[in-house]
């Protein structure tokens, strides 16, 4: 099997991924099966590299104690922050095209994981370079915050599941 780019993530029923104030208390005290149907566990065993817009990156700085992704990690952004000095974060305002290239390579082989936000993932969409988008959506609605996919996309069902209180789908990006 040849390496993907996947956007994996959750959302509200009503398609958010975040609050408007980039919080995810509402996903955070949800129950899901981290080894079940399109589980994190399964997924993150083939992950080579991952990207991130500078809003999820702000998240994790704030409420992780440390990085918890032993592969190359690119963070999409415009903005200075700090890095992990002891783990390969790449700070980059370079185009997703430009980028992914880098991250084919540093991923030996493996998936290439879209961790967030959803116009991160469209920016990989409008080059052609999304194979697969694979949600968790909570059921809750937000009403308003960051959208999980602010751009047009044709989308293929391949695959659905109740995990935990979730309904996962997976889906191809048709071409």
């Amino acid at each position: 099997m040849t390496f993907r780019t996947v956007y994996y993530t959750a959302t509200s029923l009503d398609g958010f991924i975040a609050t408007a104030d980039h919080s995810l208390d509402w996903l955070l005290t949800r129950e899901s099966d981290a080894d079940g149907p399109m589980g994190y566990n399964t997924f993150f065993t083939n992950i080579g590299a991952i990207a991130m817009g500078a809003s999820t990156y702000q998240w994790v700085l704030e409420h992780d104690e440390g990085w918890a992704y032993p592969m190359p990690a690119w963070v999409f952004t415009h903005r200075e922050f700090p890095e992990f000095p002891d783990r390969d974060v790449r700070v980059t305002s370079d185009p997703a095209d430009v980028v992914h290239k880098h991250m084919v390579e540093a991923a030996g082989g493996k998936d290439i994981w879209i961790v967030g936000g959803g116009d991160l993932a469209g920016q990989f969409a409008d080059h052609g370079l999304l194979d697969e988008v694979i949600v968790s959506i909570a059921p809750v609605t937000l009403g308003s915050g960051a959208p999980l996919l602010p751009r047009p996309l044709e989308l293929k069902t391949e695959e659905v599941a109740p995990n935990g209180e979730f309904a996962c789908i997976r889906y191809t990006v048709v071409r």
